[in-house]
């Protein structure tokens, strides 16, 4: 019985010893020890137990993405591919385009004859299958993204800006940011960002689209001085699937002159295509820009820059690279281009690489607006651990003394339990690297709460025990058998709903839910298994028939 307790008490130890470690140094020993050295121990703690935005101040932001810019983006290929394709099979139509802009899915074609539209048919049925063709009036169609292909598409734009704002996050090294989808159904995306330091320059990058294109470049690379003078440059109408676009002076040094150039409207390739990106330097020793492209997209710019240089007979042999709709710079297109691209001017360094940054990051399918955001101070968060901590302090320091008076030298055994449970606790986050929030904090109390309620039906049926007569060793072995069932009944419905709080819930709430959801489990070894073991190790101290203090 005394080997068997040893062991048991041996192990007790190393679990105390070994969370205890876990708590300072986490799973990053040489980075802990590191900030332990600098900081001490509680440099090493809060290394491993970070604190979320209600704790250590920050950014919360909700955005809107509009969802409808990437199904205009989808629905500007599809009428590309129309047109090509009714060509290839000498379709004859008067027009293409989509009216209504607040329903940017619906594409009309005008000017078929009766006795052509089985090609177009043959073209939906094929090759456009998220699509519905119908008739429309005067003799023309419509063709309209399926409700559910919609819905995809739109959600699908959430998702990738979600991951493109990821990344871009993550190279801030922001710890534990939360992003997600907020809101059923409405396309906004939640942001909270804990210890920020330049909040101003994370929300211009999190919202910068960087839709960079390459583009054509019609009749001057030099562009010109207003949209009437592109207008009149070519007799009043603009080429077709031409657009007008302003953008810098990409003759001026400094770039301040504003100018109009006349682009393809649909890029030859886009940021989609963009491998590699990185900050550099030109010749002149100015912040550039580099990016590479990918296979396909290198095949398709060599294809055409082969077709469009100044070597060819084509007059138009200029390059446009546009940035969110600006043109960035423009030039002749010398010789083949393969899969090697270079921006140069306007470019500080910071802004060189916030931009190679970002296109590394992934261009955002659609533009987002900030519709909410609020900064939460450290001083705000400093209140708050105050509180919290002062809160978890006095409720368990009260408990402890109250287990004391009340249960006499018991109470020492649930004391000794409740400490080893919250170091427990407090290793897990260590190690996991977890995030303390105000709510995590409450799940700390709630579970020493939970810890007492253990202590207490074990102890209650122990005294019933003793109460009908039993020896106190007799009493013990029945105290815990018969609380075990209502033990594990409410640890796991209480586990369960935490569960639910963990899937269904934001960061904050998702704290409260990973703090509790372990004390509790922990609270299982120390309530049964630890308080077990040191009524064992007095009863075995005891003499025959001495009574229990309980």
């Amino acid at each position: 019985m005394q080997k068997n307790i040893f062991v048991k008490t041996i192990f007790i130890v190393a679990v105390l010893v070994l969370f205890t470690a876990l708590i300072f140094l986490g799973n990053d020993w040489s980075r802990s020890i590191a900030a332990i050295k600098e900081h001490g121990l509680l440099g090493g703690m809060q290394e491993n137990i970070r604190l979320g935005l209600d704790l250590k101040g920050g950014s919360h932001l909700i955005l809107q993405v509009m969802v409808d810019e990437a199904v205009s983006a989808e629905t500007d290929h599809v009428v590309e591919l129309l047109k090509q394709e009714l060509q290839k099979a000498n379709v004859p139509f008067t027009d293409m385009s989509k009216p209504d802009q607040n329903r940017p899915e619906r594409i009309v074609i005008k000017g078929i004859p009766p006795d052509n539209s089985t090609p177009l048919r043959t073209i939906a049925t094929e090759q456009l299958q998220t699509y519905e063709l119908g008739a429309g009036p005067e003799n023309s169609y419509i063709l309209t993204m399926k409700p559910t292909a919609l819905e995809q598409l739109k959600q699908r734009t959430v998702e990738q800006s979600i991951e493109a704002i990821r990344t871009r996050i993550d190279t801030f090294g922001v710890s534990e940011p939360v992003i997600e989808e907020h809101g059923s159904g409405n396309y906004q995306i939640l942001i909270q960002l804990p210890g920020v330091d330049d909040p101003v320059r994370v929300r211009e990058i999190i919202q910068r689209t960087a839709r960079l294109d390459l583009r054509q470049v019609y009749r001057t690379a030099s562009g010109f001085a207003s949209e009437q003078e592109a207008q009149q440059a070519f007799g009043g109408v603009l080429p077709p699937n031409t657009v007008l676009l302003h953008g810098r002076d990409v003759n001026a040094e400094s770039g301040s002159q504003e100018r109009v150039y006349v682009v393809s409207r649909i890029p030859i390739v886009g940021g989609t295509d963009i491998r590699h990106s990185e900050p550099g330097t030109d010749e002149r020793g100015r912040p550039d820009v580099s990016f590479s492209l990918t296979t396909p997209a290198g095949k398709k710019f060599a294809s055409f820059t082969a077709a469009h240089n100044e070597k060819t007979t084509d007059p138009d042999h200029f390059l446009a690279v546009v940035l969110d709709n600006r043109v960035r710079e423009a030039a002749n297109i010398q010789e083949q281009i393969h899969d090697s691209v270079r921006i140069t001017g306007g470019f500080s360094e910071e802004t060189a690489k916030d931009l190679a940054l970002t296109l590394n990051s992934g261009a955002l399918p659609a533009s987002i607006h900030t519709i909410q955001e609020s900064t939460v101070g450290p001083s705000l968060g400093a209140d708050s651990i105050r509180s919290g901590v002062r809160a978890a302090i006095f409720g368990m320091v009260a408990v402890m003394v109250f287990m004391l008076v009340y249960y006499r030298g018991a109470g020492i055994n649930a004391d000794l339990a409740l400490i080893l449970n919250l170091v427990i606790l407090l290793g897990f986050m260590g190690f996991t690297g977890s995030t303390l929030t105000l709510p995590g904090i409450a799940g700390v109390i709630l579970t020493v709460g939970m810890g007492v309620d253990s202590n207490v039906l074990i102890f209650e049926r122990i005294r019933e025990e003793l109460r009908h007569g039993k020896a106190p060793s007799a009493a013990v072995d029945q105290g815990f058998g018969r609380a075990w069932l209502t033990i594990i009944d409410t640890h796991v419905t209480t586990i369960v709903s935490a569960f639910i709080l963990f899937i269904f819930g934001t960061g904050p709430v998702k704290g409260f839910a990973v703090t509790l959801t372990f004390g509790l489990l922990a609270n299982l070894f120390t309530a049964v298994f630890v308080s077990r073991v040191i009524f064992d190790a007095l009863l075995n101290r005891k003499q025959r028939g001495e009574a229990l203090s309980i």
